[in-house]
């Protein structure tokens, strides 16, 4: 059976029973990881908790720079599987999910592989929220493809990849990604962008049936959280698109907002009149308004180069696709 080491990153006793939900849905898979791995982004009374409550799980504290990129770096690093998978501290696997996950690799140009992450609202008064922005509490969108398709990149709460591919390309950056609940990121759509770029041909697959369950707070419900988020996206697709061009960091979106948010602001507001229901209309409006606020974070990034405040990884320089490349030992 193929070797594939989970990575869980987390920083917060807040989301101790999350995590521990997160860690029982990795180790109840029916097909099991060759082992978990918790990285501990600089906290060290959490880190001596995972490692005295959970004996099972390789725990790790973050080696890097504070924040998303630089933990999930850490768990490559002490990574041993042929392929590495990532699943966030809130978010809880169905127990397919490795399998499914690993379904793709057998095609040899899949150099990693996504899946959907379906939200768990706390609120209930979420009917205003337009599905189309799910990315903004970490989940899987209206938009994305219903059945197993290629796509530009795959999103951080559910993800695997070929662990030579992610040594080799130096891991993620640190001018991306979260750190704490600072809400930048777009640390894995750089990635995957910059492994198309240095592999021309090989494939990062969309699997809609390797799903997860993400929990959303009540407070990434609240229309302060959307507008803070969405400006917080447009300032980091700014900084992607310095870092990998625009042809390629804008892609996705430009077809997105094009064709995909107008059509579905309009369904929202037709219903929203037919049936007289103001959620139906508050979800166009906040269409319209979350695409403007991204644009103007978008507009500020480009013009203030604001993420340049925090350095960038490591970077290999292998030409191509390596092998049999050096695991650093775990101490």
């Amino acid at each position: 059976m193929t070797e594939t080491s989970v990575v869980i990153c987390t920083w917060t006793e807040d989301r101790w029973n999350q995590l521990a939900a997160a860690v029982a849905s990795v180790q109840a898979q029916t097909e099991p990881a060759s082992e978990l791995i918790v990285v501990v982004d600089h906290n060290a009374p959490l880190y001596e908790r995972v490692r005295r409550e959970h004996p099972g799980v390789v725990a790790v504290q973050s080696s890097e720079p504070r924040g998303a990129a630089g933990s999930k770096n850490s768990g490559i690093a002490h990574a041993r599987g042929e392929f590495v998978a990532f699943l966030d501290d809130d978010a809880a696997a169905e127990p397919d999910w490795l399998a499914r996950l690993r379904e793709p690799f057998a095609d040899p140009r899949v150099l990693g592989v996504g899946g959907t992450a379906a939200p768990v609202w706390e609120s209930t008064e979420t009917r205003w929220f337009p599905p189309e922005f799910n990315w903004i509490v970490g989940c899987s969108y209206a938009g994305l493809p219903r059945g197993s398709a290629s796509v530009r990149n795959v999103f951080g709460c559910n993800m695997a990849f070929r662990a030579e591919t992610l040594r080799s390309l130096g891991g993620f950056r640190h001018e991306l990604g979260r750190v704490c609940a600072d809400p930048l990121g777009c640390e894995e759509t750089e990635f995957c962008i910059r492994l198309v770029q240095r592999w021309p041909g090989s494939l990062l697959m969309h699997e809609p049936r390797a799903r997860v369950r993400h929990q959303v707070p009540a407070a990434r419900s609240t229309w302060r959280y959307f507008r803070q988020r969405c400006y917080a996206e447009g300032i980091s697709k700014a900084h992607v698109i310095r870092l990998v061009g625009a042809r390629s960091g804008l892609e996705s979106e430009r077809r997105f907002a094009a064709s995909v948010l107008p059509a579905a602001a309009l369904r929202a507001l037709a219903e929203g009149l037919r049936r007289r229901d103001g959620a139906a209309l508050a979800r166009s409006g906040a269409i319209v308004a979350g695409l403007t606020i991204t644009t103007a974070g978008f507009l500020t990034g480009a013009a203030t180069g604001r993420l340049s405040r925090r350095s960038g990884p490591r970077q290999a320089t292998a030409p191509s696709l390596p092998g049999g490349l050096q695991r650093p030992e775990r101490s």
